[in-house]
């Protein structure tokens, strides 16, 4: 790709954007949220046509209409945002667009047998070509979207944030597979805010900011770290977590959860959250975690135990009554869950407080606009315009829409499901900042997330969660990363 410009109304998202990929490698591209990965991919994969510039493919000039068109050339595209249908079948899904037929007749077993090859083939026999796909957990959406871009005889595979929703054994299956595509010749155009994970698979690099490329084709082994942070944020930006306020002697228990379990899901789950204390939870996806989270909120009913805030006995299974106490969730897949994506920024942001600025039937918007506001400068969200249509923000910037929500609202207790998920470097540093900030005001804060370097690096303490139960509780200080992978492993194979 050389010189790809594209436009959009008030913006040049694309300008004048180089990018060379080679048979056989991993070639990472990085950038920041807004830096213009995801409309380059688009245009590679057919979804957007450039304003200008030039696409060669195996030294052809390529012009591509249309996905399917993309898909006929070779190149195969896994995107960040889940693109799976929930009320068809893994098989059916695999398939979706591209179905085996015979005489307008769907050649069904030859579909669920080829489909339970690639499954095998990514590690994942467990999963039925049968079941339908709604039924199965974000980790395992994705793998179906992976296996759809498999069941292509690509020779371009684009994989856009593909270890997002993944746990670290799935995240090393994800690498063998990998590594066995670009063995077999083919190309893997990857792309991760996750830095580690780059040195681990990637072979080249590709650097975008602000819509343009500022390095092309550095050697990920050449590459330090702090380069690339250099060179996607313009700044140096260190990594390390911000330093934890102690916890005031003798600061109130905020929250209280005992024995809390849901059927099926966790069981006996206990623990306490005080003022300005931040408490993560640790795990494998599937763990239990984010139902925990879920079922202190109210938004699946609780089997057994209790949940105070404050000393008072939450109803189970009731949102409302989770809200009225001064509980907020900011969910894991945020977009799907936590936002109204073509709604504007101000009104995602009032939308658990609506009823503040409600008089009869006449609504505050002006009121509703100024809450907004305020929060908007107060977590520097960026842009700072309270009408734009959220989905167009980046990552980062919607999970600052999602905190300021709560904040508006007044909440007490902030529950954090993979707050930086398909976050850049330099928003996460922001996303730190600002949770300390959170509890350093007197908020309790509890926080989930796949990455257990995040957990231990901004919570006081910590709980181990595996198979639904809690094998360890204590200060972050006093455990380490391998101790905790120790504790799941052996809590999973109890």
């Amino acid at each position: 790709m050389r010189g790809i410009v594209k436009h959009f109304p008030g913006a040049k998202a694309l300008d004048g954007v180089d990018l060379e990929v080679r048979p056989g490698e991993v070639h990472c591209l990085l950038g920041q949220n807004g830096a213009g990965k995801s409309t380059l991919i688009k245009v590679l994969a057919g979804a957007h046509r450039p304003d200008s510039g030039e696409i060669t493919w195996a030294g052809e000039p390529l012009t591509l209409t249309s996905p399917v068109a993309a898909l006929r050339a070779g190149i195969a595209t896994m995107y960040q945002e889940l693109d799976v249908v929930d009320g068809l079948t893994v098989a059916e899904n695999v398939y979706l667009g591209h179905e085996l037929a015979t005489a307008g007749v769907t050649q069904r077993r030859t579909v669920r047998r080829r489909v339970a090859e690639v499954l095998a083939r990514l590690g994942h026999a467990d999963i039925s070509p049968q079941k339908e796909v709604g039924e199965l957990s974000a980790a395992g959406k994705q793998v179906v979207s992976m296996a759809r871009a498999l069941s292509h005889d690509a020779r371009l595979i684009i994989m856009d944030e593909p270890s997002a929703v993944l746990d670290s054994e799935e995240v090393a299956n994800l690498f063998r597979v990998v590594r066995g595509l670009t063995a077999a010749g083919v190309a893997v155009l990857y792309i991760s805010h996750r830095l580690e994970e780059i040195r681990q698979i990637g072979d080249r690099i590709t650097v975008l900011k602000d819509g343009r490329t500022v390095a092309e084709n550095l050697a990920v082994a050449d590459t330090p770290t702090r380069e690339l942070i250099r060179l996607m944020t313009g700044r140096a930006v260190d990594q390390v977590f911000p330093a934890r306020t102690p916890v005031a002697a003798g600061a109130e228990e905020v929250l209280q959860v005992e024995g809390l379990g849901l059927r099926g899901s966790f069981s006996d789950v206990s623990f306490t959250v005080r003022a300005g204390e931040v408490v993560g939870l640790a795990g494998l996806v599937g763990s239990g975690r984010s139902e925990i989270l879920e079922t202190v909120f109210g938004a699946r009913r609780a089997t057994s135990g209790s949940v105070r805030v404050g000393g008072r006995t939450l109803r189970p299974g009731s949102v409302p009554a989770a809200v009225s106490a001064g509980i907020g969730l900011a969910p894991e897949e945020r977009k799907s869950q936590g936002l109204l994506l073509d709604e504007p920024v101000y009104r995602n942001v009032t939308l658990s407080t609506f009823s503040r600025f409600a008089a009869g039937p006449v609504l505050d918007e002006r009121g509703e606009r100024r809450a907004a506001a305020e929060q908007i400068a107060a977590l520097e969200l960026r842009p700072s315009d309270p009408d734009r249509p959220i989905r167009t923000l980046s990552g980062g910037n919607q999970q600052k829409a999602m905190l300021a929500r709560w904040l508006v609202h007044g909440c007490r207790v902030l529950l954090l499901d993979e707050p930086t998920r398909g976050v850049d470097v330099g928003a996460r540093a922001e996303i730190y900042a600002l949770v300390h900030a959170l509890a350093e005001a007197g908020n309790a804060v509890v926080v989930v997330s796949s990455e257990i370097e995040e957990v231990l690096g901004l919570s006081h303490r910590v709980l181990v969660v595996a198979e639904g139960r809690v094998l360890h509780t204590g200060p972050s200080d006093e455990i380490d990363e391998h101790r905790v992978l120790d504790l799941v492993m052996e809590g999973s194979a109890a």
